[in-house]
């Protein structure tokens, strides 16, 4: 589905910062992230209050408004804005997973709390196993492939930092990404 002349509008209305273009953009996409972060924790077997599905939803929104608006200008209409919007909240929602998990790794959350943060650990940790045989099938992908998939799946780092490191542009990012993803799943191994 193409980008509707609606959202062009609303785009442009929160880019220029023109009164309640936010508003309408908090009103028309909160119940999509609302529903990708949802999707996103049943997928990754991740319970959590009510509290924290919304400061999750809250970082969705400081993602899209962070650097003025960034990611709304980095937007290029090859798709709905939707499907965009659903791809940035569920990077985002495991981005904070992956933070939740590194943190408690760290020791800095206590162990005995059954909350977001240890059902989080609970189901994104990678075994060692795991990483070895990872690290054995990324040698089967060309290298600058390789250093993508581990930058964005290992060391948990946005398309924006790994363009900032790399020079690759963001969209490429992506689809370095897809494509080493469907080797690596031909291959018998699933990212």
């Amino acid at each position: 589905m193409a980008l509707t002349e609606i959202d062009r509008n609303l785009i442009q209305r929160c880019v220029e910062r023109e009164p309640g273009a936010w508003r309408d953009f908090v009103k028309r996409f909160m119940g999509l992230f609302l529903h990708v972060i949802n999707h996103t924790l049943h997928a990754h077997s991740v319970r959590a209050q009510q509290d924290e599905i919304e400061d999750l939803c809250g970082e969705i929104f400081l993602e899209i408004l962070s650097d003025d608006f960034k990611v709304l200008r980095n937007f290029r209409g090859k798709s709905s804005l939707a499907s965009y919007l659903t791809v940035i909240s569920r990077r985002t929602t495991l981005r904070a997973l992956l933070r939740k998990n590194h943190s408690q790794a760290m020791g800095h959350v206590d162990v005995h709390s059954r909350s977001l943060e240890q059902a989080s650990a609970e189901s994104i940790v990678i075994k060692q196993e795991e990483l070895d045989e990872l690290e054995v099938m990324m040698k089967k992908l060309p290298p600058e492939h390789a250093a993508v998939v581990k930058m964005f799946y290992l060391d948990g780092l946005s398309y924006q930092k790994i363009h900032e490191k790399t020079g690759i542009s963001e969209n490429t990012i992506g689809s370095i990404l897809s494509r080493s993803k469907e080797k690596l799943k031909r291959d018998n191994l699933q990212v």
